[in-house]
């Protein structure tokens, strides 16, 4: 009779086979998809090579990759810009692949029950966003890390330690503007700590960049950051794969003021439904779990430069979806895993050109996502989490 192996030998055997293919695969798309490309990175290194040097950062001659980002971030970004592109790309990649792993494992320990074990939590949850994972590495863009960003900071939550959640929410803020959306948030909480240290980083983020600038050129830079968003935005509403509710209604309704005012509308609806989910969290144990995942899930749609990938943020929303599946009613049971497996199988691949193309024009994106908030706000109504 053959002696079986014990579970623990075998359970690590499998996270180093995981592991080993992990690696391969990496490797694979580094070579053969993401070295040749990266083009957002190469806007991260172009800004912080020109920090570096005091040199003006939002520059019309850039054309579509102007940098978009505060001040501040291309400060923190110049130890990239002294390397060759190619090393840098190389380093940011490795780096990425890591925080995609990280991303997951943090992600598992936000529920307060688990109802699942981790590796159906990750593996759903690759099956929904692996898509924009991979679209994430190959552009070699930041909403992995300010994921990750964003899940420290629910954690530093869940533990009490509320100064370094607020520095954490002034990091993420940095890396991505439309996270200021956590400012209010944490005013609502009335944790002075938190609110204290996130409004102390912020302004200490505003002038960071006078250790290169001065004063008149950091001023200067953020009028020309404001300049550059809001001057760009309209040329990308029509992009297919602009995901933003100005996006939705400019294809919708077509360009003019009245989709820049169902947008509008859309937008302050989508806010008065994250406060409604905030003033129902008595009773709730870690209600910053659901309420972090919602405005996650709302900063791609509020956000004109929204793009479908970016919708990855919104990884704390699904592992709560996923997790707490089994105590919903029986109408979300099912919804929940035909909407996930809806964004996670939009794939071109599989879809076709025509297919594909027609459902990125209609919307249907972001109309599973509005699927995916109306089941958190569901979640919330039935105290479940």
């Amino acid at each position: 009779m053959v002696a079986r192996r014990p579970r623990t030998q075998l359970s690590a055997r499998a996270r180093t086979i995981g592991l080993c293919v992990l690696i391969a695969l990496a490797i694979w798309v580094f070579i053969y998809k993401a070295a040749p490309r990266m083009p957002d990175f190469e806007v991260y290194w172009r800004a912080a090579s020109r920090a570096a040097h005091a040199q003006p950062l939002y520059q019309a001659s850039d054309g579509h990759f102007v940098f978009k980002y505060l001040p501040a971030f291309a400060v923190l970004a110049v130890p990239l810009g002294f390397l060759p592109v190619q090393n840098a790309k190389l380093l940011w990649f490795a780096i990425s692949v890591a925080l995609v792993v990280l991303l997951l494992a943090l992600n598992i320990r936000l529920p307060p029950e688990s109802r699942l074990p981790p590796r159906w939590l990750v593996f759903f949850t690759v099956i929904t966003f692996g898509k924009f994972y991979a679209h994430e590495l190959v552009l070699g863009q930041v909403n992995v890390l300010f994921a990750v960003v964003a899940t420290y900071m629910l954690l530093a939550m869940k533990d009490g330690r509320e100064t370094e959640a607020g520095l954490l929410a002034t990091l993420a803020i940095v890396i991505k503007p439309y996270a200021v959306l956590f400012i209010p948030w944490m005013v609502a909480r009335r944790q002075l700590a938190s609110i204290v240290s996130v409004c102390v980083g912020f302004a200490i983020a505003l002038a960071l960049p006078i250790v290169r600038y001065g004063v008149s050129g950091t001023v200067t830079l953020h009028r020309e950051w404001w300049r550059t968003v809001t001057e760009t935005t309209a040329p990308n509403l029509s992009v297919y794969d602009n995901i933003s509710l100005a996006a939705i209604f400019f294809r919708w309704v077509g360009p003019g003021d009245l989709s820049a005012r169902l947008a509008f509308g859309a937008a302050i609806v989508l806010l008065l439904v994250a406060a409604i989910v905030f003033l129902l969290r008595r009773g709730v144990t870690f209600p910053e779990g659901v309420e972090g995942g919602l405005l996650l899930t709302l900063m791609p749609l509020l956000s004109p430069q929204g793009w479908d990938y970016v919708f990855l943020i919104a990884t704390p929303a699904v592992i709560f979806l996923i997790n707490y599946r089994d105590q919903m009613p029986a109408f979300w049971r099912v919804m929940i895993p035909l909407t996930l497996g809806a964004i996670g199988l939009s794939i071109f691949d599989l879809m076709g050109r025509t297919a594909y193309y027609a459902f990125m024009r209609m919307s249907m994106i972001s109309v599973l996502f509005f699927v995916v908030i109306a089941a958190l706000v569901t979640m919330r109504i039935r105290k479940i989490a």
